[in-house]
Order: structure tokens, then sequence, then C-alpha cells
């Protein structure tokens, strides 16, 4: 009786504290008024290449990340995501002072979601007003901008400086500065480059400043080398008491894991984008948000929840990129977290809302693992396994990068049946033939090789699948683990129906191994995590994954009796935001919208961290941002209260039911014709 309780006064208070909270939130805009530097979480502003994250200190980047820039360097003996060049630092003096965070009053700081955009403003006591925004343009995935603006309340000059600083792990760093001088335009370069720490990759990166003034009336730049790790160039400008001044920043930061020539590559960005302009910038960046945007969910009824899962789709977009072969860590672009590593995270818990959504950006995912294709196989060679077996820890060039101190690395297998189910889900959701037969079927059919080899053969019924680390990550080496053994039998189903799609003959042994793999069960017919699984706590969901994604498990009895059971045994603290999000979408598809929305509350309000709500891997956790997590919530936003399935002819909508603090659920802009699904 005392859990029923405990359970409605959670529910009832999640429910109010919403309540309350909707009554003044802006649905596209994160607001913080009180900047607290001891309890402050970075927000990410990027556009699928490079990342900039907030700091509490004015004209302060916390730090900038640059997807695909890996070297190895410190934990682990394996491949690191590098911190690139912090390039939008700067300074700014008021009559020879520069402004510290002490003198800035009455600091706030907004994300402004729909354009991608952070602002932060302030009061230079009777001086100035002061404002700065940056943006990660979007139209151009290594450059970014930052605008700032002051209003002079008496007369005043000030004192701007870009401030070029190399991380610490990077060395041999050069300094330049360069100015180009045409008739029309003076351009300023202030450029840095450096070796990775073990020389493999060169980073570079270059900025300029955006004068308002016309050509020749612009202020005079001056260069000033301070060190090895860092340089500048600032100018100065009176301004009158009531006159606005604006200037900018443009900046570019590549390496050569992205060009083959990234010194003269980042100065003619950084030279392109002070020639476009400050207006033409943003004008495009706007423009490309406001694409993206079309591919939208909309709730009606509940402004907080509209306002949180547009940041977890505001940073999923963020995250990935239109175009490229790359694929997010669970952290994605907001810091090292887990060293920018790919993991399952991608197929299983961001991809499907990004494939659902935005099917071109979902396919720069797809071909990441397409091209690490090979090393695959050689891994599965090296296991003694045919083909592929992709690394549970995946960087640049596809081999294993997990510390060899993880089991997981060795053992966490289901990362090929994800790889594998991904490359169908595309299919499914593009219909598109062509690519199914120049890349998906590779995928398809090197991952249902590797697990016709993988099981052992142990009479019908009992093609087993021994000494694995589950789903679940706290059972290690454990046999027949029911997510593992599930996922490969759908890829082996796949690969056949791919083989008959595109007029090939599948391995008739493919279809035998899928029919003889077992999904344990207890005595009272609940589903057994594993061989030796006993009722244990588990660290993240692993059975109920059965039911979704992987429709090993239908009928309705049997997907709730394993959600009693399973959800019972997660504890409070400790585990992924991602399993509360299959509870919540499995809820909602068996038509009880409250329990659903207690579960999806619970993935992510205790994780939430100030001043930008912010979510880390844990509840309490302190390492946002968790884009797993969002990954997995929206999913059961999409495919829960709004009942899309993928299936191998598109997408349909299925029942399921919405919380009652819900009026309606729209979702707009669904795979490539660009469908919109209702749910009252």
């Amino acid at each position: 009786m005392k859990k029923k309780i405990i359970f409605l006064f959670t529910f009832i208070l999640l429910s109010s504290f919403n309540f309350i909270e909707s009554q003044t939130i802006d649905v596209w805009k994160i607001k913080a008024d009180k900047i607290d530097a001891s309890n402050y979480y970075g927000v990410t502003v990027a556009n699928g290449m490079i990342g900039i994250v907030s700091s509490p200190e004015p004209f302060k980047i916390k730090d900038v990340v640059l997807a695909g820039a890996y070297d190895l360097y410190g934990r682990g003996r394996v491949s690191n995501f590098l911190r690139s060049f912090n390039l939008l630092n700067m300074q700014l003096s008021i009559d020879g002072k520069n402004i510290a965070a002490s003198d800035a009053k009455n600091m706030q700081q907004e994300l402004d979601m729909h354009h991608a955009s952070f602002t932060t403003s302030f009061n230079y006591g009777d001086k100035a007003d002061v404002s700065y925004t940056y943006y990660s343009l979007r139209q151009l995935p290594f450059t970014v901008l930052m605008d700032i603006t002051i209003t002079a309340k008496k007369d005043i000059t000030i004192g701007g400086a870009s401030v070029m600083e190399a991380p610490d792990a990077l060395k041999e760093v050069q300094n330049y500065y360069n100015e180009i001088d045409r008739p029309h335009v003076v351009i300023s370069l202030l450029t840095s480059t450096a070796k990775s720490p073990t020389g493999k990759l060169l980073m570079c990166a270059s900025n300029t400043f955006l004068f308002s003034e016309t050509h020749g009336q612009e202020p005079r730049v001056i260069h000033e080398m301070w060190d090895n790790n860092m340089h500048l160039m600032k100018f100065s400008k009176k301004v009158k008491a009531g006159e606005t001044y604006r200037f900018s920043i443009a900046g570019s930061s590549i390496t050569s894991a992205h060009h083959d020539d990234p010194l003269n590559e980042a100065e003619r960005m950084t030279i392109f984008a002070k020639l476009e302009g400050r207006e033409r910038l943003i004008k495009f960046h706007d423009q490309a948000w406001d694409e993206l945007w079309k591919s939208d969910i909309v709730v009606e009824g509940d402004d907080q929840s509209q306002q949180d899962i547009h940041s977890m789709l505001y940073h999923l977009y963020s995250f990935v990129r239109e175009g490229t072969a790359l694929s997010p860590s669970p952290m994605g672009l907001s810091g090292l977290g887990y060293n920018g590593h790919v993991f399952w995270d991608t197929e299983l818990w961001m991809y499907p809302s990004i494939l659902v959504l935005h099917p071109e950006m979902a396919k720069s995912l797809v071909e990441y693992r397409f091209q690490r294709l090979e090393a695959a196989k050689r891994n599965a060679f090296n296991h003694g396994f045919k083909g592929a077996m992709f690394p549970w820890e995946s960087a640049a060039s596809g081999v294993e990068e997990t510390p060899v101190w993880a089991l997981s690395g060795p053992f966490e297998h289901h990362i090929t049946a994800c790889v594998g189910i991904a490359a169908w889900n595309y299919y499914c959701v593009t219909q598109d033939k062509e690519w199914l037969k120049e890349k998906g079927w590779q995928i398809l059919k090197e991952t249902a090789d590797f697990w016709a080899s993988r099981v052992e053969r142990n009479g019908p019924g009992k093609y087993e699948i021994k000494n694995v680390v589950a789903a679940d990550e706290w059972a290690e080496n454990i046999d027949n683990d029911a997510f593992t053994n599930a996922a490969a039998k759908a890829v082996l189903q796949y690969a056949t129906e791919a083989a008959k799609i595109i007029g090939v003959q599948a391995d008739e042994d493919w279809m035998n191994v899928a029919n003889n793999i077992p999904v344990l069960k207890f005595d009272d017919g609940t589903t057994k995590e594993h061989g030796t699984y006993h009722g244990e706590g588990i660290k993240q969901t692993d059975v109920n994954l059965l039911a979704y994604p992987l429709k090993e498990i239908t009928d309705p009895k049997q997907i709730k009796k394993d959600l009693e059971y399973y959800s019972a045994r997660v504890p409070n603290e400790g585990t992924p935001a991602m399993t509360q999000a299959i509870f919540t979408l499995l809820y909602s598809r068996l038509g009880d919208g409250e329990k659903a929305f207690h579960w999806f509350k619970d993935a992510y309000v205790p994780n939430l961290n100030p001043p930008f709500r912010v979510i880390a891997e844990t509840k309490g956790g302190t390492n946002p941002y968790f884009s797993t997590g969002a990954g997995g919530i929206v999913q059961s936003v999409l495919m829960g209260f709004g009942g899309l399935e993928i299936t191998p002819k598109g997408i349909i909508q299925i029942k399921s039911a919405l919380p009652k603090q819900w009026k309606s659920l729209t979702i707009k802009g669904v795979g490539p014709e660009k469908k919109t699904f209702f749910v009252r």
C-alpha cells in the first residue's frame, strides 16, 4: 500500500509542478535570470559539426567541440574527442577596464531553440547595457558567429578583443596574423594551428571582426601575441551617450580529419563569412533552422512538457548533420563525455527519432557505420566469427575503442544487431531500394552472417548466444540475454526480407538460426532477462525492448506482465534516462496514459541541471547533455503517445493514450512525405 501512495504523491507533485510552471513558460526559449557560477551547467549551441558550450563568465565559452576530431591521449589508451581552439572567447573593456563577472549586473542568459542562438545580456553600472549572441551557423558547418551590442548610457570608449586560445592538450601551437587589404574591404585574420597530442591531426582555427561602419571608417585593428597558446586582436571605439554600437566576430575551425589543407581552409571560410556579412549569415542560419523545425512535436495544454520536448529535439537536431558520415556520442557535441565515442546509444536511442522526423539527417548515421564496415569485418575475424562485428565503442576508424578495463568491448555484442536494425529501418522509412541494394544490404548481410556464426548450436530451439554483456550492463558474461537474442533474431529476419526486396538469394541458414534462438521465461511466464537472472536490480531496460522496438513480444498481456516486473527492479539512482522512456512508450501503447506520464516525467525531471534544464545521464547526475536520454524520451512521445510505428511499408499510426494533462499531440513533418499525425 505504501508503494501505491508514494507513486500517487509523486504523480500529483509532478502534475502540479507542471501545471504551475506552464502558465509563464516560453516553449521556444529557456531563460536564466539568476546566474550562479557555482551551480551552472552550460548549454550547447551546435550545427552538427561544431559545438559551443556556454559559460557563466561574460564573453567566455566553456568548450568548443568539433565532430570527427579524435586522437589518442589521456584516459583509456583509446581515441578521444579533442577540445578545439576556443575561437570565440573575447574581452570587452569600457573606459580602459576589462569587464569581469563581478562587473556584469543583472546578467541574464537565454537559449533560443527555434533559431539556435544563445544570448547573454547585462548592465555595466551607469555606463552601458551590453548583450552578445552567438551562433554555430547551420548553413556553414565549420563556422561560428558572435554578435555584440553595446548601448552607451554616457560617453564611453570601448575596447573589443578577440582572443584565440589553444587547449592545453594541443602541441606545437603556431599563431598567425594577417591583413588582407582590398579597395572595398580590410580583413584582419587571427589564426592558430596546432597538432593533436600524438601529432596525428593538424587543428586550425581563424576568426575576424565584422564591423558595422562603412569601409574606411572601421576601427584600426591591432594584433598582440601573449604566449604560445594565446594571442588576440583588438580595437577601440568611442561611443556617445544614447548610441548603440554593434560589431561581430566570425570564425572557423577545422582539422586535417575534415580537409586536406585545414590551415588555408580555415582562413578561406572565415573570409567567406566576413564577406557574406552579419545580416546574410544570420538570415541563412535562421532559414536553415526554420526548415528543420518543419518537423516538430506540438503538445497542447502543457507548456513545460512542450518546452522540454523542444529542448530534446533541439539537441538532437544540433548534434546531427545531413551529408556527413558522422554519428553522435551519448553527449553529442556538449563536451568530451564518453570520449566522443559512438555506442548503441545512437542506433537504438537517438537514431529512430531523427529517422522519423529527418531521414536525410539519419542517413549520415547509417553512412557512418557503412564506411566502417571493413573494420567491423576485421573485428569479427579477430574473434573467430564471420561477417561483421561492430565495436561497442567506435570513433574515427571503426576499430574497437573501448578501454580494456571495460568488459563491454569484447562482449557487448548486441551493438552489431542494433546497427543491422538501423539499416533496415532506414529502408523501411525511405523505401529507397537503390540505397538498400548498394549499402543497406551489405550491412544486413554481414551482420546476419555474424549472428549465424556467433550462435552455439545445441539442438532445436537452443541456438544459444553465450558469454555476453547484456543490454542491462550490470549483467556481465552471462548466457542468452533476452535483448541480445531477440535483436539477433530480428537482424536475421530483416536480412532475409531485404534479400527478397532486391532480388538476391538469402542464406537459408539465417532463418534456421532465427527460428532456434531462445528467449527464456520464468515459470510464471515472465520473460527472463538471461540464463542466470533471479530478479536482481537492473541498470537499464533489456527485456522490455522485446516489445519495442523489436516486436518480438506482441501480446499486450505479456508486455504488461514484463513491464510491471522489470519497472519494479530499476533503482532510483544510477540508471540512465532512456530506461523510463521505454516504460513510458509501452504504457501509452497499452492505453494507460497516466502511468506513461509518470514515467515520462521520471525519465528526465530528476536529471535536470540548472539553469537551462540540461539533462544528465542519471538522477542527480552532473554530466550533461545526455542526448541518449533525449533520444529515448522523444521516442516515447513519437512512438508512445504519438503511436507512430515503423513498418516495412513505411510509417503508420497505432492506438496510444495521452496523459490527461495534454489536450492534444501533433507530430509534423514525418518521413520523406512530411506527413502530419494527430492524437486527441
